[in-house]
């Protein structure tokens, strides 16, 4: 296991703008509102050699536990229980603040080695702010500039002391592990990389906590607490099998409709999401039970559909919903006609408070996961495509005869096909409907999306007259 290394500081210092410096990535939202992180937010760092996990937290607020800020605060005092290391971070040109002094208060009580960052220190504009700093008694501070790059040399020097035999020692252990192929069965063996989206509200973090069987996540009764997208690996054990399986769940912010969505930070929170469906194999789309299906669930739905994800419905708050016979006939049926191009999604009833049905969804997920990466060889899908032609022959649309040949696979996750034939520029939608459907149901890719697309022969003598 990697050496893990805590970012700690009050709102608005730089901690995510370091974060993103250190895993290379803009991974986490930065803003210039202060508040924007909520979540810990973890990231695998290469620093000169020296590898870690870098976890990036809310910014420290003095407020009651109730309040959001102060549960905010109580998801970042906890993260330093398994830390290595912490990087206290203060903004150098802002100098030292009463809070700044409250934080290295509590941190020199905790049993952890921690590492005195001054950030925005670029130029002269911080010297004054990192000379104050030595009063909070923490040893030198590193003056840095995570915007601009500035110090991540004097960071490495600072952590290898603490962190650096741990982490060669996880180096050493990653070198003795056999490297599987990445084929489709080596995928199948990977963890399970679950988006849970859905509006704001529906329970997306309870589920998630509820599942992890701890307050991992920060919920509340406010909508829209969540703002970044947080992936988290899990291990989960299979009740029927008995068998460990590895996920990684992926919280999402809420998406609201669009003409709703004004604020820049909701903007970015929602672009966030967006690509945290991208990055999923399967997603949820959580539903709450008691405001039933909306537009806008459909809509995204339809999006994580476009992306060529494999998709199931869990309904939240199934211990709260009124009549839930009827709610549920009347989801699926709204969902097979809003969604006609992927007809038969799963749909599962889940309670994030009782944890009824989360067994049963997370299987349901590597199904459709196997399903969505499933290859069908070649012979048994020219088969079946000469047995659907059969049974139901193209048109011939003015007399013209549409001549389909044959059909491969193209690639999987999602399932794409390649028809080739002659005139398909000429063969109705619905016709391509059929073979979509056909593919469905005949060689169990089930409600997972599917991709044709029509290729004519280049070969000049291929055309039929």
């Amino acid at each position: 296991m990697l050496p893990r290394v805590i970012i700690i500081g009050r709102p608005n210092v730089g901690k995510s703008t370091l974060f993103n410096r250190l895993v290379g990535k803009r991974l986490a939202l930065v803003d210039d509102q202060p508040g924007v992180t909520r979540d810990r937010r973890f990231g695998d760092v290469t620093l000169a050699g020296m590898r870690f996990t870098v976890v990036d937290t809310a910014g420290w607020e003095d407020e009651d536990p109730s309040t959001l800020p102060g549960r905010m605060r109580i998801q970042t005092e906890v993260s330093i229980e398994d830390a290595d290391a912490v990087l206290f971070v203060i903004d150098a040109r802002a100098g030292l603040t009463p809070l700044d002094t409250e934080i290295a208060n509590w941190l020199r009580a905790a049993d952890v080695p921690v590492i005195l960052v001054a950030n925005k220190a670029e130029g002269r504009s911080g010297d004054a702010g990192i000379f104050e700093s030595y009063a909070l008694g923490l040893g030198d501070p590193l003056g840095i500039s995570a915007e601009h790059g500035e110090g991540t040399a004097d960071l490495f020097e600072a952590l290898w002391p603490i962190i650096g035999e741990k982490s060669d020692a996880a180096d050493a252990a990653d070198a003795e592990e056999i490297e599987e192929d990445e084929d489709d069965d080596g995928l199948l063996r990977g963890p399970l990389k679950l988006a849970i989206v859905g509006r704001p509200n529906a329970g997306k973090s309870t589920l998630i906590n509820r599942m992890l069987g701890e307050d991992r996540l920060l919920t509340g009764p406010e909508a829209g607490i969540t703002r970044d997208s947080i992936a988290i690996d899990w291990e989960w054990t299979d009740p029927q099998s008995g068998d460990t399986r590895e996920i990684r769940l992926i919280d999402t912010a809420g998406m609201r409709k669009k003409r709703n969505v004004v604020e820049k930070l909701e903007k970015l929170s929602v672009a966030d999401a967006r690509r945290a469906v991208d990055f999923a194999e399967v997603v949820v789309l959580l539903l709450d039970a008691t405001q039933g299906l909306e537009h806008q669930d459909l809509k995204i739905a339809s999006l994580a559909l476009e992306e060529g994800r494999a998709l199931m419905i869990a309904i939240n708050k199934w211990d709260v919903a009124q009549e839930p016979s009827k709610l549920f006939n009347g989801i699926r049926g709204a969902l097979d006609e809003g969604l006609a191009q992927v007809k038969g999604l799963p749909v599962l009833a889940v309670s994030a408070k009782t944890g009824k049905g989360i067994d049963p969804l997370l299987s349901a997920a590597f199904e459709l996961r196997e399903a969505w990466s499933k290859r069908v060889s070649t012979s048994a899908l020219n088969r079946w495509f000469d047995d659907a032609l059969e049974a139901n022959p193209p048109p011939a649309p003015g007399g013209k005869r549409i001549k389909l040949r044959y059909i491969t696979q193209a690639g999987t996750r999602p399932p794409r096909f390649v028809v080739f034939g002659t005139r398909l520029d000429m063969l109705p939608t619905s016709y391509e409907r059929y073979l979509v459907n056909g593919i469905r149901r005949e060689l169990g890719f089930g409600a997972v999306p599917v991709r044709v697309v029509l290729k004519t022969s280049k070969n000049p003598y291929a055309s039929e007259q």
